[in-house]
């Protein structure tokens, strides 16, 4: 078997662009496929997945481990987000590939089962809320779909510091949800990388009377030395690693004690069996994977994937909303059932794409919207539930 062409299909998707890939093989209706969005780099990572075409043509793709360290290598600028995120569609697709030739589930392939659901986290549930009220009343009704905790980032379009009325107000929407989600559900407060060490430690105390599961990348990623000063100085736990690109990386979280979650992204950290690693690193290390998840219908399905076989799989992150054609362009059929989705059984990932579907949403540039105020426009006027509860 040899792998004669990578493609990359871009589908519009109101807040970013889904990218998709297909790894095509020489068997007749055998290919695999991946998801490598990169939010608001969408052009980019499809091109290089396409330039990594030079590395993977005419070889076999069931050699996923040799194939992915000979492209890490071969490319020599490592790491990053565009080449990461194109190499984790490529190798989910490659595994895609391999667990359908076998007629098996991708997690056979990765030492199996050891849960057959797994708790689920909502974002995306306040779209388009702006008052405590408004935020309170979605969250009611995210917690009558069955979440088990709902975060959010209330912090509007503050950057490294908040004045006394942006810092007064996100509190006044972080206790309005706190009190709508008393005894149901906990509440997860996203911090996107905004703040500098003092209002991110300032914060963290004010949220310590609401107790969230966590506080969420307080810091800009690229400083984890600060992020564990952060860590010590607060009394709440710290997740982070989203934007965090390799085992490397997150080897310095883990030496650091940066953080109390862990969350890389399939998408964006290698890949089914990079993140796998990254997993069992954290094991070590006795903490808890929760990965960041909050993309399309492939991320989510070889996220399922890992949650099946990882131990310390704790809870994965999940949109409770998404636009209507999410349906239509891939054969996702995702069960919700009392807070959980239910691992598919169906061979390789379990889902496959539908190209006429996707032609009729092409790409449209989106900026980033978290420090403009708009962040809760995350979702359009008739988003709808995307799985089966």
């Amino acid at each position: 078997m040899k792998i004669t062409a990578i493609e990359t299909y871009i589908c519009h998707a109101y807040r970013t662009n889904w990218v998709f890939v297909r790894v095509m093989t020489n068997i007749d209706g055998l290919y695999g496929i991946g998801e490598a969005t990169l939010e608001h780099n969408e052009l980019t990572v499809a091109q290089q997945c396409r330039e990594l075409e030079r590395i993977f043509v005419g070889k076999d793709p069931r050699n996923i481990e040799r194939l992915w360290h000979e492209a890490y290598r071969d490319v020599y600028w490592r790491g990053g987000s565009v080449l990461m995120s194109a190499l984790s569609g490529v190798e989910m697709a490659l595994w895609d590939i391999t667990a359908k030739d076998l007629g098996v589930p991708v997690y056979r392939l990765m030492g199996g089962k050891v849960r057959d659901s797994v708790p689920c986290y909502a974002n995306g549930w306040f779209a388009p809320a702006k008052t405590p009220e408004q935020f309170a009343e979605k969250a009611a009704f995210a917690i009558q779909q069955g979440f088990k905790a709902l975060k959010w980032d209330p912090f509007g379009a503050a950057y490294l510091s908040m004045n006394r009325v942006e810092f007064d107000g996100a509190l006044a929407v972080v206790a309005a949800v706190r009190e709508a989600t008393r005894g149901k559900a906990d509440i997860i407060i996203e911090g996107h990388g905004r703040f500098d060490i003092p209002t991110a430690v300032r914060i963290g105390h004010a949220l310590e009377k609401f107790e969230p599961l966590w506080f969420e990348e307080p810091l800009p990623p690229e400083n984890l030395e600060g992020l564990a000063e952060v860590k010590r100085r607060v009394n709440v736990p710290i997740a982070a690693g989203e934007r965090l690109y390799n085992r490397w990386n997150f080897r310095s979280l883990f030496e650091l004690r940066a953080a109390d979650f862990v969350q890389p992204d399939v998408s964006h950290a290698g890949g089914l069996a990079e993140t796998k690693k990254i997993a069992a690193m954290a094991e070590a290390y006795h903490l808890p994977v929760c990965p960041h998840n909050p993309i399309g219908p492939v991320a989510n399905a070889a996220t399922l994937q890992l949650a099946a076989c990882v131990p310390n799989f704790y809870l994965l992150e999940t949109m409770n909303t998404d636009v209507p054609w999410r349906s239509e362009i891939t054969t996702e059929a995702v069960q919700f059932v009392n807070g959980e989705m239910i691992i598919p059984d169906k061979p390789g990932l379990g889902i496959d794409l539908n190209l006429t579907e996707i032609a009729k949403h092409p790409f449209d540039p989106r900026p980033l919207r978290h420090y403009k105020g708009t962040l809760t426009e995350i979702r359009p006027a008739d988003a709808q539930s995307y799985f089966i509860n």
